[in-house]
Protein backbone atom coordinates (compact mmCIF):
# COMPACT_ATOMS: atom_id res chain seq x y z
CA UNK A 1 0.00 0.00 0.00
CA UNK A 2 1.33 3.38 -1.08
CA UNK A 3 2.14 5.93 1.84
CA UNK A 4 0.39 9.28 1.83
CA UNK A 5 2.27 12.08 0.19
CA UNK A 6 4.23 14.49 2.79
CA UNK A 7 5.83 17.62 3.10
CA UNK A 8 9.39 17.58 4.41
CA UNK A 9 11.58 20.62 5.62
CA UNK A 10 15.43 20.49 4.63
CA UNK A 11 17.13 21.74 7.89
CA UNK A 12 20.69 21.02 6.81
CA UNK A 13 23.11 20.74 4.22
CA UNK A 14 26.20 19.72 3.50
CA UNK A 15 28.91 18.86 0.45
CA UNK A 16 30.44 15.68 1.10
CA UNK A 17 32.49 15.77 -1.99
CA UNK A 18 32.44 18.50 -4.82
CA UNK A 19 29.56 16.32 -6.55
CA UNK A 20 27.58 14.97 -3.92
CA UNK A 21 25.64 16.96 -1.00
CA UNK A 22 23.61 15.47 1.90
CA UNK A 23 20.34 16.52 2.96
CA UNK A 24 18.66 16.21 6.18
CA UNK A 25 14.78 16.20 6.12
CA UNK A 26 12.11 17.01 8.80
CA UNK A 27 8.59 15.92 8.66
CA UNK A 28 6.76 18.14 10.53
CA UNK A 29 3.78 16.63 10.73
CA UNK A 30 5.11 13.30 12.18
CA UNK A 31 6.31 13.04 15.77
CA UNK A 32 8.27 10.43 14.41
CA UNK A 33 9.82 8.96 11.14
CA UNK A 34 10.02 5.52 11.05
CA UNK A 35 11.59 3.12 8.84
CA UNK A 36 13.41 -0.31 8.13
CA UNK A 37 16.99 0.58 7.30
CA UNK A 38 17.72 0.37 3.59
CA UNK A 39 14.10 1.57 2.93
CA UNK A 40 13.77 5.05 -0.12
CA UNK A 41 11.68 7.71 -0.33
CA UNK A 42 10.19 9.29 -3.30
CA UNK A 43 10.38 13.17 -3.54
CA UNK A 44 8.16 14.82 -5.92
CA UNK A 45 10.24 17.28 -7.57
CA UNK A 46 8.37 20.09 -10.05
CA UNK A 47 10.76 19.41 -12.51
CA UNK A 48 8.07 18.31 -15.38
CA UNK A 49 4.52 18.56 -16.07
CA UNK A 50 3.76 14.79 -15.84
CA UNK A 51 3.72 13.12 -12.34
CA UNK A 52 5.98 10.26 -12.94
CA UNK A 53 8.45 12.17 -14.04
CA UNK A 54 8.72 14.38 -11.63
CA UNK A 55 9.51 11.24 -9.22
CA UNK A 56 12.94 10.43 -7.41
CA UNK A 57 13.90 7.72 -5.33
CA UNK A 58 16.76 7.74 -3.04
CA UNK A 59 17.42 5.49 -0.06
CA UNK A 60 17.51 6.66 3.10
CA UNK A 61 21.15 7.01 4.14
CA UNK A 62 20.35 7.51 8.03
CA UNK A 63 19.74 5.20 10.59
CA UNK A 64 15.99 4.94 12.64
CA UNK A 65 16.83 7.23 16.01
CA UNK A 66 12.91 7.65 16.88
CA UNK A 67 13.34 11.54 15.55
CA UNK A 68 11.08 12.79 12.38
CA UNK A 69 14.17 13.63 11.11
CA UNK A 70 16.37 11.41 7.97
CA UNK A 71 19.18 11.85 5.52
CA UNK A 72 20.20 11.43 1.82
CA UNK A 73 23.12 11.65 0.16
CA UNK A 74 22.51 12.69 -3.67
CA UNK A 75 25.36 12.31 -6.27
CA UNK A 76 24.83 15.49 -8.69
CA UNK A 77 24.27 14.30 -12.25
CA UNK A 78 25.35 16.01 -15.43
CA UNK A 79 21.83 16.88 -17.01
CA UNK A 80 19.77 15.19 -14.27
CA UNK A 81 16.91 17.04 -13.69
CA UNK A 82 16.35 16.35 -10.86
CA UNK A 83 19.54 16.43 -8.77
CA UNK A 84 20.03 19.82 -10.48
CA UNK A 85 16.90 21.25 -8.81
CA UNK A 86 18.00 19.66 -5.57
CA UNK A 87 21.55 21.32 -5.37
CA UNK A 88 20.56 24.46 -7.24
CA UNK A 89 16.75 24.97 -5.94
CA UNK A 90 16.66 23.72 -2.60
CA UNK A 91 18.62 25.35 0.22
CA UNK A 92 17.95 25.05 4.27
CA UNK A 93 13.74 25.80 5.03
CA UNK A 94 12.90 24.34 0.98
CA UNK A 95 9.92 22.35 1.62
CA UNK A 96 9.81 19.17 -0.52
CA UNK A 97 7.07 16.51 -1.34
CA UNK A 98 8.02 13.00 -0.12
CA UNK A 99 6.14 9.74 0.11
CA UNK A 100 7.64 6.96 2.03
CA UNK A 101 9.49 5.09 3.59
CA UNK A 102 8.74 2.03 1.03
CA UNK A 103 10.96 -0.89 -0.26
CA UNK A 104 12.22 -4.60 0.25
CA UNK A 105 15.77 -4.18 0.47
CA UNK A 106 15.89 -4.56 4.22
CA UNK A 107 17.69 -6.72 6.85
CA UNK A 108 16.58 -10.26 7.36
CA UNK A 109 14.76 -10.88 10.61
CA UNK A 110 17.17 -13.04 11.63
CA UNK A 111 20.57 -12.84 10.83
CA UNK A 112 22.80 -15.86 11.04
CA UNK A 113 25.55 -15.76 8.84
CA UNK A 114 28.05 -13.04 6.94
CA UNK A 115 26.85 -9.78 5.38
CA UNK A 116 28.52 -8.84 2.77
CA UNK A 117 27.61 -5.39 1.63
CA UNK A 118 28.54 -4.50 -1.78
CA UNK A 119 28.29 -0.85 -3.47
CA UNK A 120 29.55 1.74 -5.79
CA UNK A 121 28.83 5.21 -5.30
CA UNK A 122 26.12 6.77 -3.32
CA UNK A 123 24.84 2.82 -3.10
CA UNK A 124 26.54 3.04 -0.01
CA UNK A 125 23.63 5.11 1.73
CA UNK A 126 21.58 2.14 2.62
CA UNK A 127 24.39 0.28 3.83
CA UNK A 128 25.61 2.80 6.36
CA UNK A 129 21.72 2.76 8.01
CA UNK A 130 21.84 -1.38 8.24
CA UNK A 131 25.86 -1.35 9.41
CA UNK A 132 24.81 1.56 12.28
CA UNK A 133 21.58 0.15 13.06
CA UNK A 134 22.96 -2.93 13.70
CA UNK A 135 25.98 -1.99 15.76
CA UNK A 136 23.92 0.66 17.88
CA UNK A 137 20.81 -1.57 18.59
CA UNK A 138 23.04 -4.91 19.19
CA UNK A 139 21.55 -6.91 16.88
CA UNK A 140 22.19 -10.11 16.98
CA UNK A 141 24.73 -10.99 13.69
CA UNK A 142 27.95 -12.60 11.98
CA UNK A 143 30.38 -10.09 10.38
CA UNK A 144 29.84 -7.64 8.19
CA UNK A 145 32.02 -6.37 5.49
CA UNK A 146 31.03 -3.27 3.71
CA UNK A 147 33.06 -3.08 0.21
CA UNK A 148 32.74 0.09 -1.19
CA UNK A 149 33.95 0.45 -4.86
CA UNK A 150 35.19 3.99 -5.94
CA UNK A 151 37.08 5.49 -8.60
CA UNK A 152 39.45 8.01 -6.77
CA UNK A 153 39.81 8.92 -2.97
CA UNK A 154 37.44 11.72 -3.12
CA UNK A 155 34.53 9.59 -4.31
CA UNK A 156 34.80 7.69 -0.62
CA UNK A 157 31.61 8.87 0.99
CA UNK A 158 31.20 8.74 4.61
CA UNK A 159 35.05 6.81 4.41
CA UNK A 160 36.18 8.68 8.22
CA UNK A 161 33.08 7.73 9.62
CA UNK A 162 32.97 4.57 8.70
CA UNK A 163 37.14 3.68 9.09
CA UNK A 164 36.16 5.08 12.93
CA UNK A 165 33.44 2.74 12.84
CA UNK A 166 35.62 -0.05 12.12
CA UNK A 167 38.17 0.62 14.59
CA UNK A 168 35.26 0.55 17.48
CA UNK A 169 33.44 -2.68 16.59
CA UNK A 170 35.92 -5.83 16.01
CA UNK A 171 32.92 -7.68 13.72
CA UNK A 172 32.39 -4.39 10.74
CA UNK A 173 34.75 -4.43 8.49
CA UNK A 174 35.23 -1.66 6.36
CA UNK A 175 36.86 -2.28 2.83
CA UNK A 176 36.87 1.06 0.49
CA UNK A 177 38.59 -0.29 -3.40
CA UNK A 178 39.86 2.41 -5.20
CA UNK A 179 39.62 2.01 -9.46
CA UNK A 180 41.53 5.26 -10.84
CA UNK A 181 44.05 5.35 -8.52
CA UNK A 182 47.94 3.44 -8.06
CA UNK A 183 48.73 0.71 -5.81
CA UNK A 184 51.22 3.18 -3.48
CA UNK A 185 50.24 2.29 -0.08
CA UNK A 186 49.63 -1.15 1.15
CA UNK A 187 46.90 -0.36 3.14
CA UNK A 188 45.00 0.90 0.29
CA UNK A 189 43.11 -1.53 -2.10
CA UNK A 190 42.94 -0.69 -5.79
CA UNK A 191 40.63 -2.38 -8.37
CA UNK A 192 37.34 -3.75 -8.36
CA UNK A 193 34.74 -4.35 -5.76
CA UNK A 194 34.49 -7.95 -7.10
CA UNK A 195 37.96 -9.26 -6.30
CA UNK A 196 37.37 -8.36 -3.11
CA UNK A 197 34.28 -10.61 -1.67
CA UNK A 198 35.85 -13.33 -3.85
CA UNK A 199 38.93 -13.17 -1.81
CA UNK A 200 37.25 -13.32 0.92
CA UNK A 201 35.11 -15.70 0.45
CA UNK A 202 37.15 -18.39 -0.57
CA UNK A 203 39.57 -17.28 2.44
CA UNK A 204 36.31 -18.29 4.63
CA UNK A 205 36.02 -21.64 2.91
CA UNK A 206 39.39 -22.57 3.57
CA UNK A 207 39.93 -21.66 7.20
CA UNK A 208 36.72 -23.10 7.92
CA UNK A 209 37.01 -26.27 6.02
CA UNK A 210 33.64 -25.83 4.38
CA UNK A 211 32.50 -26.02 0.99
CA UNK A 212 29.83 -24.18 1.61
CA UNK A 213 30.33 -20.99 3.69
CA UNK A 214 27.47 -19.28 4.31
CA UNK A 215 26.72 -15.53 3.59
CA UNK A 216 24.30 -13.00 2.65
CA UNK A 217 24.65 -10.72 -0.43
CA UNK A 218 23.44 -7.13 -0.62
CA UNK A 219 24.42 -5.48 -3.57
CA UNK A 220 23.71 -1.34 -4.27
CA UNK A 221 24.65 0.62 -7.11
CA UNK A 222 24.97 0.90 -11.21
CA UNK A 223 23.60 -2.10 -13.58
CA UNK A 224 27.08 -2.99 -14.68
CA UNK A 225 28.16 -3.68 -10.87
CA UNK A 226 25.00 -5.70 -10.04
CA UNK A 227 24.94 -7.84 -12.93
CA UNK A 228 28.27 -9.03 -12.50
CA UNK A 229 28.63 -8.85 -8.82
CA UNK A 230 25.39 -11.64 -9.47
CA UNK A 231 27.18 -13.75 -12.14
CA UNK A 232 30.39 -13.93 -10.03
CA UNK A 233 28.66 -14.39 -6.37
CA UNK A 234 26.72 -17.61 -8.42
CA UNK A 235 29.91 -18.94 -9.72
CA UNK A 236 31.34 -18.90 -6.18
CA UNK A 237 28.46 -21.63 -5.54
CA UNK A 238 25.71 -19.50 -3.72
CA UNK A 239 21.97 -19.50 -4.83
CA UNK A 240 20.24 -16.84 -5.72
CA UNK A 241 18.07 -16.31 -3.07
CA UNK A 242 21.67 -15.07 -1.07
CA UNK A 243 21.56 -12.51 -3.27
CA UNK A 244 19.96 -9.20 -2.50
CA UNK A 245 19.92 -6.19 -4.60
CA UNK A 246 18.64 -2.37 -5.42
CA UNK A 247 19.27 -1.42 -8.76
CA UNK A 248 20.52 2.67 -9.10
CA UNK A 249 20.11 4.73 -12.00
Amino acid sequence: MLQPWQTGRVIRIENETSSTKRFWIQVPEMERFDFKPGQFVTLDLPIHEQKNKRWRSYSIASWPDGSNVFELVIVLLEGGLGTEYLFNQVGVGSELTLRGPAGVFVLPEFIDRDLYFVCTGTGVAPFRSMAHYILENNVPHQHIYLIFGCRKFGDCLYGPELKELETKVASFHYIPTFSREEAGDHLVRTGYVHQVYEELCREKKELSGESAYRAHFFLCGWKNMIDEAKQRILALGYEKKDIHQELYG
